[in-house]
């Protein structure tokens, strides 16, 4: 058995599209259950799979995010994945102001409706509050791809309470709310498609008790772009994460 590390290049040339995800937490017992997206069949990448709410970065994400103190790319991120997240499941965290299930859903019709962000924002007085989206982790395709996404996940805490849901009927078809590892035993059973980066992110997840423990571990470690580990096991190879990026080390999945 022979082991490679994947390369640390920023891209094999340099066009990666600026994407953000959000892994959104809420209160369950024993452990927090993870908001997930299946993605259309339609699609084009990973049709069909289940997925955290995400997408690519738009230049009013990038106005809206100038005011915010600290690193401009994830501050950009942090827009796109609240912006995503309503737009994909009618959920709105990451607001500074209270937000109820109908004032979520009005904003999420004029979102699809073609109505800047921005705009939705300053109409009803709301700030996105950048303390409640955590930086977590940073990839980037580390093997030739027809689409190039540098993505940035984020984590947020949705606590408690009640929320009104539901597909998009474009780019999503369904949505649940799971255990980080059920999801993955779910995916083991063949019920579920996930993708590398998601099941990586979801063992990375199954780690933590709460919120709390997730946000204490995404502040410890700054977010590099993570970097693969192959393993060759006779005629097959095995992807893992390497150490360093607060990832289990002893998963390794056949590619």
């Amino acid at each position: 058995m022979t082991s490679s590390r994947g390369s640390g290049a920023r891209g094999l040339n340099g066009s990666e599209r600026a994407a953000a995800t959000l892994i959104v937490f809420r209160n369950a017992d024993p452990q927090p259950e993870i908001l997930m997206i299946r993605r259309s069949t339609k699609l084009a990448f990973a049709g069909g799979a289940f997925a955290f709410p995400g997408g690519a970065v738009d230049a009013d994400d990038i106005a809206l995010s100038e005011s915010f103190a600290g690193d401009p790319e994830w501050n950009a991120a942090r827009i796109c994945a609240v912006r995503e997240t309503l737009e994909e499941t009618g959920l709105l965290v990451g607001i500074a102001q209270p937000v109820t299930a109908s004032d979520a859903s009005e904003a999420r019709s004029a979102l699809l409706g073609g109505m800047p962000f921005s705009q939705i924002l300053a109409e009803n007085g709301w700030q996105v509050d950048p303390d409640a989206l955590v930086p977590f982790a940073r990839w980037v395709p580390q093997m030739a791809v027809a689409r190039r996404f540098d993505a940035r996940f984020l984590l947020a805490d949705l606590g408690t309470g009640a929320v009104r849901l539901s597909a998009d009927g474009t780019e999503t078809a369904d949505h649940i709310w799971t255990g980080a590892q059920a999801m993955i035993d779910r995916a083991d059973r063949g019920e579920a498609s996930i993708i590398f980066p998601t099941r990586m992110n979801l063992a990375r997840v199954a780690l933590f008790s709460d919120f709390a423990a997730a946000r204490a571990q995404a502040e410890a470690i700054k977010p590099e772009i993570v970097q693969t580990v192959e393993e060759r096991r006779g005629d097959d190879l095995y992807m893992g994460v390497d150490e360093g990026f607060g990832y289990p080390t002893n998963i390794f999945v056949r590619r």
